[in-house]
């Protein structure tokens, strides 16, 4: 899938400083989700350092209970201690899962770094086995590049 005709869109909502931070997260989140079909759930998750977890800031789809996920465990929380994207093309075939839902089929994580420093991540779920393709990865890591000047 080309993803270049999104990246004006999330550079346009990225840019608009009078929403807050998080209202122009949750549209990032809204626009992938409306935008790309096997995107289903888009969400963004930022490291309590302290805590050693993540708690969801944003995202578009079903809400989940998921909103606090610890270091570790998960698929976010290995990317958390990982610092490496991690794309799961069949979630059954993970033992460290977390289920949010029994439609999800497979999810991508990728992580966001400002100055250098894992400080969250965006988390893709899909209804679709296999969706995810070496340009989602790309596309998701400028995203999250994009993302991290704002903050």
């Amino acid at each position: 899938m080309p993803f270049s005709h999104l990246k004006h869109n999330v550079k346009t909502i990225l840019a608009n400083n009078s929403e807050s931070t998080d209202s122009r997260l949750t549209e990032v989140c809204e626009l992938l989700q409306s935008s790309i079909g096997y995107y289903d759930w888009v969400g963004f998750y930022f490291t309590n350092e302290a805590e050693k977890t993540l708690h969801l800031k944003a995202f578009a789809g079903e809400p989940t209970d998921h909103t606090v996920i610890p270091f570790g465990k998960g698929i976010c929380g290995q990317v958390a201690v990982s610092n490496k994207n991690f794309v799961v093309p069949d979630v059954k075939a993970q033992d460290n899962y977390i289920a949010c839902s029994i439609t999800v089929k497979s999810e991508i994580v990728i992580p966001l770094f400002k100055d250098g420093k894992n400080i969250g991540q965006i988390d893709i779920d899909s209804h679709v086995e296999d969706p995810f393709s070496l340009e989602d990865e790309r596309f998701l890591e400028w995203v999250n590049e994009e993302v991290s000047q704002i903050l």
